[in-house]
Formats: C-alpha cells, sequence, structure tokens
C-alpha cells in the first residue's frame, strides 16, 4: 500500500536522471522575471512591485498585480511562479480569516510568516513562491522575505525577484530610519524603478501598497513607466493617389435577376 503522507513524490528523480544520461533533452525551467520591495518607515510599511508577467522571453501580461491580499492588515508582494504565488497566498488568507473568526482578534504578521514559512519548507524549494510579506498588528509594522525553500529574514527594507539587486541598491544609498510616509513611498517607487529599468524581466508600472494601523492604501499603477509614446488614430486615413491602382473593373447590377425561392418546412422527424 502506497504512503498517505504528505508532499511530493520524488519517484521519477532517477527515471530522469537515467534519460538525461541516455541524451535525451529534458524541458527546462523558464526564468522568472520581477522586481518586488519594501520597507518600514515611521508609521507603517510600503510594499512596491512592478507589473509585467513573463513566460520565458515573452512578456505575457503588462499590467498584471503582483502585490497580493492577505488580511485587512498585511499584504504580499510575489516573486516567482504565478500560480504557485495565487494559490498560496489565498490559502494562506483563508486560513488566516479562520484563525480570526476563531479567536476574535486581528491577526499577527508573524503568524502568516509562519504559515507560508512551514508550507514552503515542506516542498523544498518545488513550489516557487518568493515573498516579501508586509503588515501592522498589535506589535507594530513588520516585514519580512519569504523564500521558495522556507527560509525567512526580518529587516527594515527588503527585495526580490530577478531585479531585487537593482532595487537593494536604491535601499542602500537612500534609506534611513524613522522616514515619514511620503519619503517612503517615493523610496520604493524609486527601487522598482531602477528594476524596470535594468532588468530585462521586469517592466511596465509601479504598483504601491502602503499599511499603516488606520488601514491600507492600494495605489494601482502608482507610476507608469513604459506608456506608449505614439498613439494610432482610428479609423486610419490615407489621402487620394497614397496608392497605386493597378486596373479596375466595374459590374453592372442592373441587368442581375434575383431569384427567391419557394419556403420550405424544417424537418422535424
Amino acid at each position: 500500500m502506497g504512503s498517505n503522507a504528505g508532499g511530493f513524490d520524488f519517484d521519477l528523480c532517477k527515471r530522469n536522471a537515467m534519460l538525461e544520461g541516455k541524451g535525451v533533452t529534458l524541458p527546462k525551467a523558464w526564468k522568472t522575471g520581477t522586481t518586488i520591495s519594501g520597507l518600514v518607515f515611521k508609521d507603517g510599511v510600503v510594499l512596491g512591485a512592478d507589473t509585467r508577467s513573463t513566460a520565458g522571453d515573452t512578456v505575457a501580461d503588462k499590467n498584471c498585480s503582483k502585490i497580493h491580499y492577505i488580511t485587512d492588515n498585511m499584504y504580499a508582494c510575489g516573486a516567482g511562479t504565478a500560480a504557485d504565488l495565487e494559490h498560496v497566498t489565498d490559502m494562506v488568507s483563508g486560513q488566516l480569516a479562520l484563525h480570526k473568526y476563531a479567536t476574535g482578534r486581528q491577526p499577527r504578521v508573524i503568524t502568516a510568516m509562519t504559515m507560508f514559512k512551514q508550507h514552503l519548507f515542506k516542498y523544498q524549494g518545488h513550489v516557487g513562491a518568493a515573498l516579501v510579506l508586509g503588515g501592522v498588528d498589535l506589535n507594530g509594522p513588520h516585514l519580512f522575505t519569504i523564500y521558495p525553500h522556507g527560509s525567512t529574514d526580518s529587516l527594515p527594507f527588503a527585495t526580490m525577484g530577478s531585479g531585487s539587486v537593482n532595487a537593494m541598491a536604491m535601499f542602500e544609498a537612500y534609506y534611513k530610519d524613522d522616514m515619514n510616509r511620503e519619503e517612503a513611498m517615493a523610496l520604493v517607487a524609486k527601487s522598482i524603478r531602477a528594476g524596470v529599468f535594468n532588468d530585462l524581466g521586469s517592466g511596465s508600472n509601479i504598483d504601491l501598497c502602503v499599511i499603516t494601523k488606520d488601514g491600507v492604501e492600494y495605489l494601482r499603477n502608482y507610476e507608469y513607466l513604459m506608456a506608449k509614446t505614439y498613439s494610432r488614430k482610428y479609423p486610419v486615413k490615407y489621402a487620394p493617389g497614397t496608392a497605386t491602382v493597378l486596373r479596375t473593373k466595374v459590374l453592372s447590377l442592373k441587368n442581375v435577376e434575383v431569384t427567391e425561392g419557394v419556403p420550405e418546412e424544417m424537418d422535424v422527424s
């Protein structure tokens, strides 16, 4: 009888290694591209993300949302596999909602972080979800990074994704303690902008999410970085003579005989 233990089944790893040894080319994982970041300021947390979704070297969506709702007091930016991120964040969000109803208390950010890390560690990195989790609870503002294999960090500022190095350069150069709301928003936007313009996997626009004890402000398309420089006008009108006329043939419909057929009943047998 098979085991009832949860998790992935790795029995086919030896088969794959044998096929690869015989020269069979196995499908490779597609490279993902994203720039996400967040920082803690005096009154809360600011999260930021770009909006480009890629499928290999193809831009699949120019304006997707990478900042996921967890609870009313916390959100998570996601980098990695879109399906994994969507399902993992929805799963933890649902568990925290049930926890809130059972206890009658606002969920803590560290509770969500623990749920994420325990789930991801169980799958040893095979669930492609890298997260920047931010929120405010009774203990104040918190910011965590959660890696796909389950390790976590608690930092005053954090970046993840293929453009994380570019974003981190902005934080290391301009971050300071006890920033106000406007300064924090400007710096997070600056970090995402660095990823968008220096990383091919990141692009399009900037989304921000400001979380304080008073509530959440989700700023969708806070900045448009790659707007179209030319807008085509419809309908397109061409001046006479633009295209050369090679020959002309005119058909007259005056002598065309129109014959109307006799209506037939539909066969319903």
